[in-house]
């Protein structure tokens, strides 16, 4: 009965529902890649700026998905047919207006979700210091006029493709090479952070707050990775002759080879670049090079031998440790998030490298068109990116103000905290259990008048503050002030490593704890303090014990002991 059924069934319909349920389903995919790119670059900058660049990834794809829908679609269009030979096409403008809605998904969507991919790889790159207003503008641009054009060139129809024969099958020039360049335009004319590089032109490392956050966000684009590749395959069936036969999707196994390979590659080549540059594997690298893996098979996954796409993989994460300290260290361009070794420079690799790794051999003039391409978007994304933020840059709008920058975006921008309950000076937590007295807590004063008033003052590790509000209330003095600051004393410094970079850690995390006395002996406390902070080892802390004038309290006005 079933075969019965299916016998009778348009072949024709099949695949267009077929078809219409793979695109959207790779659409939705790839709408999730904005959440790994939210959280690989929230984890590489200050925590002062992470709700500024959740902000900018949100309103990324809100505007831009607008901008693309009046204006961006039809640019595509429009450009294809004019550098294709066309001519202009009539209706452009209202085309995506009208359309059927299965037009909707597999021409609009499937366009849009790759549009504002190449539109939030920039916001990596400028973190930090670009006012948002700059930064939204520029992705209205971006989204409307920038990146349509380069479709126009190559997907649409345009002479790339149409008369040159360029080749990019899911957008590593298209999209990615594109983004990675106009972040390094964009970051280029907006200057580096404040504190990027010192006076004699060192580098001065800036460790973003999340190694985990990083990680994460590099995962959850890998897995939307495979919506943007193995969903170029855009139609699984076609059907010839009355009968339903596979389409795009012939060549998904081989698309879903290369970009699973791509990642793993990538990473690989990196880890051994790191090791190579800082003789150790370099966590952030890792993250990073398995991304520029996958960049570098994206353009070629449709037609690239498997030992091709492993070998484009790994030369994209070798080349990601080299480019990125030229592009920071010889270059002075403060890419925050790498996105040009990341995005472009392995985009282009990718790109380049078709000629030798195709199923079909080598070929001079698929060389030739890969070049052009690859040139042409180079020229284009650069000249046009370069003369908006230079614009912005000429009438004071393209970055935030030295106070503002110093301050945190987070506040300055959006009047928001990221995180309001830690790291502020007057706040500690040791989550320790409170210690039970031996008699109801009191205050520490009390005694007779001409007793004198001290404050016991110690700074001691973080982890010890537990410990110590326990000794201190065994002896009766349960009050006390702690604050986080941070400081140097006899312990050594440590180094640390960020993307490579190396840089000196000589001020330590502490925490400061002050109690103020006056019927309990000061050297009792400080002995308590003491010996509820030892560990023994450097670094342990110092106590001191200060003289007190007077008291006075709020309350109450009472002074001398009676207030303490």
């Amino acid at each position: 009965m079933t075969l019965g059924v299916l016998a009778q069934v348009d072949p024709t319909v099949l695949a267009e529902g077929v078809n219409l349920m793979w695109v959207a389903l790779v659409c939705f995919l790839i709408f999730f890649m904005h959440a790994g790119f939210a959280m690989l670059e929230a984890g590489q900058v200050r925590a002062k700026n992470v709700a500024n660049q959740l902000t900018k990834n949100l309103l990324t794809w809100s505007v831009g998905i607008v901008a693309y829908f009046f204006l961006g679609f039809a640019i595509e269009g429009i450009v294809g047919s004019l550098t294709g030979g066309s001519g202009f096409p009539g209706g452009a403008f209202t085309e995506v207006m009208g359309a059927a809605d299965g037009d909707w998904v597999t021409g609009w969507l499937f366009g849009a979700v790759f549009a504002m991919t190449a539109a939030t790889i920039v916001s990596g790159a400028v973190a930090g210091r670009v006012k948002l207003r700059a930064y939204v503008t520029y992705t209205l641009a971006l989204s409307a006029v920038i990146y349509p054009v380069i479709v126009g060139f190559t997907w649409a129809g345009g002479f790339l493709e149409a008369s040159l024969g360029f080749h990019d099958f899911a957008g590593g020039m298209i999209v990615h090479g594109m983004g990675g360049i106009a972040g390094l335009t964009a970051a280029y004319v907006l200057g580096p952070r404040m504190d990027r590089y010192a006076d004699d032109g060192s580098t001065n490392v800036i460790p973003g707050h999340s190694m985990t956050f990083a990680v994460l966000g590099t995962l959850v684009l890998a897995f939307g990775w495979y919506g943007f590749n193995v969903g170029t395959t855009a139609t699984v069936f076609a059907v010839d002759g009355g009968e339903l036969v596979l389409d795009g999707y012939a060549v998904v196994g081989r698309v879903a080879l290369a970009t699973t390979v791509g990642m793993a590659l990538g990473a690989i080549g990196a880890a051994i670049a790191s090791l190579y540059v800082t003789k150790k594997v370099d966590t952030l690298y890792v993250a990073n090079g398995l991304l520029a893996g996958l960049v570098g098979v994206t353009g070629i996954a449709d037609v690239v031998t498997w030992w091709g796409a492993m070998l484009v993989a790994l030369l994209c994460g070798l080349q990601l440790p080299f480019v990125f300290e030229y592009v920071s260290d010889s270059l002075k361009i403060d890419d925050v998030c790498a996105v040009f070794p990341v995005h472009g420079s392995a985009g282009a690799l990718g790109i380049l490298a078709l000629p030798f790794v195709h199923v079909d051999g080598f070929s001079t003039s698929l060389l030739v068109a890969q070049v052009s391409g690859v040139a042409v978007i180079t020229l284009w994304t650069v000249a046009a990116t370069a003369a908006l933020f230079g614009l912005f840059k000429a009438i004071g709008q393209a970055r935030v103000t030295p106070e503002h920058e110093r301050d945190g975006l987070d506040v300055s921008e959006h009047g928001v905290e990221t995180y309001p309950e830690f790291g502020k000076p007057g706040v500690a937590t040791d989550g320790g259990a409170v210690a039970a007295a031996s008699e109801s807590p009191r205050a520490d004063g009390g005694a007779e008048a001409g007793t004198e008033i001290k404050m016991v003052t110690a700074i001691v590790r973080p982890d010890r503050l537990g410990a110590i509000k326990t000794a201190l209330a065994e002896i009766g003095a349960p009050s006390l002030t702690v604050t986080n600051v941070s400081g140097r004393g006899s312990q050594p410094a440590k180094t640390g490593q960020w993307r490579g970079e190396e840089f000196v850690v000589d001020l330590h995390q502490k925490v400061k704890v002050d109690v103020v006395v006056a019927d309990i002996p000061a050297d009792e406390v400080a002995e308590a303090i003491r010996g509820a902070a030892s560990t023994g080892e450097p670094g342990d802390g110092k106590v001191f014990v200060l003289p007190v004038e007077d008291a006075l309290q709020v309350r109450t006005g009472v002074t001398g002991t009676e207030a303490v």
